[in-house]
């Protein structure tokens, strides 16, 4: 079996045995609970001899959970509440030294002056795997939180936090932002604004993986001239994946070490409808639909928000692409905003969902100035997301935006422009041209827009006839109603059965709108 063993080293354990002469047949059934129990597989790489990543990534965390002084090292008292909480057992005086001296023997560095150091502690772990004590690596894990995958369990995530109406959304509170600023500051090691590649990945390094590696969030900020994060980009991607998966921010705030109740790191936002009513929003995080038909320019608006060159090549979006960042508003109040772009072809497929302009805090709609084609193409797109809000209550404020400003436009778009937006009852389109670095303001103009969600919202012909109609039997009800509070007392019987009648009439009419 040895050669086997040595060939597929996922086999964990072989052994003789005797049903016939009761021959190690409890350690046949120890070894098999053993492996299902405490297995070796999401623990140890058996090729390299080594622990593997991510149970590297929980045992890291542990430690520094664990490092109250936050020394970088387990002193005696520290590796004795660790043993404790692991084990319900503390360690005798004599027990510590013994540990930190068979640490010492095979790695210097593993212990300092001031205890047990993390490649220490990493090594004791290594040491009692290669032993086949599994059990032991497995206890501190599970004590911890951390299930058969190395990740924590669900019911240390507090979901019921976000649970939300599909026009709320989730941002993070005033005290997570400042826990987040000061991890910033802990890893930006020379403290130039810029958070090095590297050092992002150490940020994460106590998380399974970190999570700005895969869309929608790899490259979605701003990066400096290093290709690192400043303070500004590095919250920007943490406002950016609390809006679009919040349970997976509060795990990874979780990972990263936030400290007291996860739950108070996030805040659900007033519905969007509710704002409406009230005139006013109190949003910081604002998302942004970005609508035109292909060659309009909505991809070099997107790369000039996040601080990248104008440049001419043409690379049609397949997928919808966020991206993110810090508008700084008069008065130095900042407010975060999310641009996604919305592929022409993938437009059918978003409004095919009820709720699919739910979460949009305005949409804009580029087209190239000089294409009349493609100035024909927006407005038709305008109509049909400005349609699909009034049918199902989530009409968003809209702004329309003539990119390629230094291009001649075509022969009839300021009447067109001006027709368009006086039958919609939105501002004129917003000329740019990224091409000469003129924005015209765009991004701010976009967070005013947004900020009274009740103004900039466009109204089609056939939304304008339905609030007519509206109007119409409002005023009609109110008629029968006072017509009923002033006549005789003997006759509202029988009114009542022929004005309840009218009213079904007009019900059905509504039904039919």
């Amino acid at each position: 079996m040895s050669p086997i063993m040595q060939q597929f080293r996922e086999i964990e354990t072989c052994i003789e045995c005797s049903a016939y002469k009761h021959i190690q047949i409890p350690e046949v059934f120890y070894y098999a609970q053993k492996a299902v129990l405490h297995p070796t597989g999401p623990l140890f790489d058996q090729e390299s001899q080594t622990l593997k990543p991510r149970c590297v990534r929980a045992l890291k965390r542990i430690f520094i959970l664990c490092d109250h002084d936050r020394d970088g090292a387990l002193s005696d008292a520290e590796l004795n509440d660790f043993q404790v909480k692991c084990f319900n057992a503390p360690l005798q005086p004599s027990e510590v030294v013994g540990v930190k001296r068979v640490v010492q023997d095979k790695m210097v560095e593993g212990v300092n002056e001031r205890g047990l150091t993390l490649t220490g502690f990493l090594f004791l772990h290594a040491l009692f795997i290669e032993k086949g004590r599994l059990e032991t690596t497995w206890t501190v894990l599970r004590k911890f939180g951390y299930n058969n995958d190395i990740k924590l369990s669900d019911d240390l995530i507090p979901h019921s936090s976000v649970k939300r109406a599909p026009d709320q959304s989730v941002e993070l509170t005033n005290e997570a932002i400042e826990y987040l600023r000061g991890i910033y500051e802990l890893f930006d090691g020379d403290l130039d604004n810029n958070l090095r590649p590297v050092e992002v990945e150490d940020v994460f390094s106590t998380a399974p993986n970190s999570p700005w590696n895969d869309v929608p969030y790899k490259d979605a900020a701003e990066k400096t001239a290093l290709g690192g994060l400043s303070l500004d980009a590095f919250l920007s991607e943490w406002a950016l994946m609390t809006l679009l998966d919040p349970a997976r921010s509060l795990e990874n705030l979780i990972y990263i070490g936030y400290p007291g109740d996860p739950s108070s790191a996030i805040r659900v936002t007033k519905r969007r409808r509710l704002d409406r009513k009230k005139q006013q929003s109190e949003r910081n995080v604002f998302q942004c639909f970005v609508f035109g038909p292909a060659k309009s320019g909505k991809s070099v608006l997107i790369n000039s928000f996040l601080g990248r060159p104008y440049s001419d090549m043409y690379s049609p979006t397949v997928d919808d692409r966020y991206a993110v960042n810090v508008v700084e508003l008069p008065g130095g109040i900042k407010k975060t905003l999310v641009l996604r772009e919305i592929p022409e072809d993938g437009v059918a497929k978003l409004l095919s969902s009820k709720d699919s302009l739910a979460v949009c805090d305005i949409a804009v709609f580029v087209h190239d100035s000089s294409d009349e084609s493609s100035w024909k193409r927006a407005t038709e797109l305008l109509v049909d997301v400005a349609g699909h809000g009034e049918d199902t209550g989530y009409e968003v404020p809209c702004l329309i935006v003539a990119a390629k400003d230094d291009l001649d436009p075509f022969p009839t778009a300021i009447q067109d422009s001006t027709r368009v937006s006086q039958d919609m009852g939105i501002e004129a389109p917003i000329p740019i041209s990224s091409k000469l670095s003129d924005f015209n303001n765009i991004f701010r103009r976009i967070v005013n827009a947004a900020e009274p969600p009740h103004l900039s919202i466009p109204e089609t012909e056939a939304g304008r006839s339905r609030k007519q109609y509206h109007r119409l039997i409002n005023r009609s009800l109110m008629f029968v109603s006072g017509t009923l509070i002033v006549w005789h007392p003997t006759t509202v019987s029988f009114l009542m059965h022929s004005e309840l009648r009218v009213l079904e009439t007009w019900f059905a009419m509504l039904e039919l709108l």
